[in-house]
């Protein structure tokens, strides 16, 4: 983490740099006419040549505030003889593209910059960040904390905290089996903040979503497989009924809650053909073992059962007929963790998570 003063400070020290100009600080908290209120003004030469600069200056690199510092630059009235800069901790490749597309020069503490004042220019990228996540909050987008993003794709928009806080733990089973406590208030507050810096959502009058497709990408690249602390495979006979109607039975006389996993629930959103095999999710499989009829050790077994307590794997889970099959979201994020055919055909499923959230 760094602050703004640490940043003037490395400007006051001539520690900012991008080789082949020179950066010298003019004036830190210049007074300005009017309401005009800059951080900084600078100057890069190169050569013969020299361009200055009113500079903004953040120390949070979020999406959001990146955003707001350009919207700042943007709206400022031109002062003579200045063009506009950013100095943030870092830039990356895809932000320093923006703001050339912007025409507003950027530079980070890490080497990366582009100045585009016209009499010359120079775009460097490629450093990597060297400065650890200024989010306020752990990863939003794993484990419990993914359910608030998660619930924003069933529904695009809510009028209050709470009201977001209720559909999640109305979509928690486990909480409804007593399993687990209710998501607090203040980690649904946090987790909606964090969103907020990310754009993904929007709190105005109300809590909106924003880009749908980013916090299905942002789920993804955090993914991480539920904590498994058992794992049996059976052979069930077939003369015990179907699998499903089983499970629900003796699930039900154990008041235990199961779901099959994203990988065995495929087909209820998509078309691919599965396995013989059901996995399906629990909580405790003790009891749930002594009640099942099968075989540990056959070769060819058509039912594992996987014990994990992950509120994730459970969340927004849908009845169907006799069974409970994992969610949309959930089915998506196993396939995309899988090989190239699991994710060709996550592409369906992510198609049907986009039209459904459409007609919310």
């Amino acid at each position: 983490m760094i602050t703004e003063k640490e940043i003037i400070e490395q400007l006051q020290q001539g520690k900012i740099l991008l080789p082949p100009l020179s950066i010298r600080l003019l004036q830190v908290y210049p007074e300005t006419d009017g309401n005009l209120k800059f951080d900084a003004f600078l100057e890069a030469s190169w050569k013969n040549k020299t361009a200055k600069f009113f500079v903004e200056i953040t120390a949070n690199w979020t999406p959001k505030s990146f955003q707001n510092a350009i919207n700042l630059l943007k709206s400022s009235s031109p002062l003579q003889g200045y063009q506009p800069m950013l100095i943030m901790p870092f830039l990356s490749e895809q932000r320093l593209q923006e703001l050339e597309r912007e025409e507003i020069s950027g530079i980070d503490l890490c080497g990366n910059g582009v100045v585009v004042p016209g009499s010359f220019a120079v775009f460097r990228s490629g450093e990597k960040n060297r400065f650890t996540s200024s989010a306020p909050i752990k990863n939003i987008y794993r484990k419990n904390s993914s359910m608030v993003g998660r619930v924003f794709l069933l529904r695009s928009g809510f009028d209050t905290v709470q009201e977001v806080r209720a559909e999640i733990n109305q979509r928690n089973i486990l909480i409804q089996y007593g399993a687990k406590t209710p998501m607090s208030l203040s980690t649904v507050s946090k987790s909606l903040k964090a969103l907020v810096e990310d754009l993904i959502i929007e709190r105005n009058n109300v809590i909106r979503l924003l880009q749908a497709d980013k916090l299905l990408e942002k789920l993804t690249e955090n993914y991480l497989p539920p904590n498994v602390k058992e794992r049996v495979r059976l052979k069930v006979p077939e003369a015990s009924g179907t699998l499903q109607e089983l499970l629900l039975t003796e699930s039900r006389k154990l008041e235990l809650p199961l779901v099959a996993a994203g990988t065995s629930s495929v087909t209820q959103y998509a078309a691919m053909q599965r396995g013989d095999l059901l996995t399906v999710y629990c909580p405790r499989l003790e009891g749930l073992l002594e009640k099942l009829p099968g075989d540990q050790s056959d070769r060819f077994p058509n039912l594992e059962l996987v014990e994990t307590d992950d509120e994730t794997v459970f969340f927004d889970a849908r009845q169907e007929g006799n069974f409970w099959w994992a969610s949309p979201v959930q089915v998506y994020l196993e396939l995309m963790a899988g090989d190239k055919r699991d994710q060709e055909t996550a592409e369906q499923v992510k198609s049907l998570i986009m039209k459904n959230l459409q007609t919310v």
